[in-house]
């Protein structure tokens, strides 16, 4: 259950006093632009208000959300948002300031993303049984296009794999969450706000290159979960993880294996050996769909 205090503590009470929240109950962003109307996204509905936002009011809001210590954010904010208590994620556009070809923060803050954190406890019940054996857990790697619901269900994942699935004879492991964007632990002051699971231990806004070396070198992990493989470093710290025995699970963008054979990236963690699982999603019947589930051992799909 969203405790919207989270959020509305953020707001000025003249944006408060203009949406009625408690009629939102699929709310999933709340879109805040200087000199325009607020847009609210509600499930596959979007609703453009008639409040108009000022831009005092954004300042308002980014003072609120840093607890009137804006310099304590400058490492959140030259990455685009800030997370709030809750895990809510703000993301924040304006004038960057470049220094060295780098952002090194935003000013003038001209609009706000208010992205709403939701966690679906049990959402990754059907999937386990596909994922485990013996006891232990395949490299599985979940391919998705946005909004299918691939961090969502990685993060139950987590969960169940950190507490243990007891019909299923599946003790707890030890993972570590490589949160490079704060989207899977939610973390607000290095504290996951959303249930990951009770031996989950999070390396929040930090690369996964860098991370899975970490977790592996002090924390002595069973299973190491990261979202969105992006580059070449990501895959060679994954051969690191792998051969050393750690078990991986990590999702990438795509619509399918097809979809991604024509990627370097792909093709290297294909030569490498290093998923047995793939699970890909699609929102055909909703986010969370699984279309099918292929088998990198066998080479072919298992389930559709």
């Amino acid at each position: 259950m969203i405790n919207m205090r989270d959020i509305t503590n953020v707001l000025p009470d003249s944006i408060k006093n203009s949406i009625r929240f408690e009629e939102l109950d699929k709310l999933q962003e709340i879109r805040i632009k200087a000199n325009k109307p607020i847009i609210l996204q509600n499930g596959y509905k979007e609703i453009i208000t008639k409040y108009t936002t000022n831009v005092e009011e954004i300042k308002s809001i980014i003072q609120r959300m840093s607890n009137y210590s804006i310099y304590a954010y400058d490492e959140d904010i030259k990455q685009g948002y800030i997370t709030i208590k809750g895990g809510h994620r703000v993301g924040i556009c304006g004038r960057c300031i470049i220094e060295n070809n780098k952002v090194k923060t935003i000013k003038d803050p001209a609009s706000l993303n208010i992205r709403i954190c939701r966690e679906v406890i049990g959402c990754s019940n059907f999937l386990i049984p596909h994922i485990i054996r013996n006891n232990s857990v395949y490299n599985t790697i979940i391919i998705s296009p946005p909004k299918c619901g691939k961090t969502t269900i990685i993060r139950d994942l987590c969960r169940n794999i950190s507490n243990g699935v007891l019909e299923l004879k599946l003790t707890g492991k030890k993972v570590c969450v490589i949160d490079e964007r704060s989207e899977i632990g939610a973390c607000f002051n290095g504290i996951p706000q959303l249930n990951v699971g009770i031996r989950t231990d999070v390396l929040d806004s930090c690369p996964k290159s860098e991370g899975i070396i970490m977790a592996i070198r002090s924390m002595s992990p069973e299973v190491i979960v990261c979202d969105e493989i992006g580059t070449l470093k990501d895959v060679e710290a994954m051969i690191n993880a792998m051969n050393s025995g750690v078990n991986l699970i990590s999702t990438i963008h795509g619509y399918g294996i097809e979809d991604l054979l024509n990627r370097t990236v792909f093709n290297e963690i294909l030569k490498n050996n290093i998923f047995q699982k793939a699970v890909v999603l699609s929102n055909k019947n909703g986010a969370g769909t699984i279309e099918y589930i292929f088998d990198f051992e066998k080479n072919k799909k298992l389930s559709n």
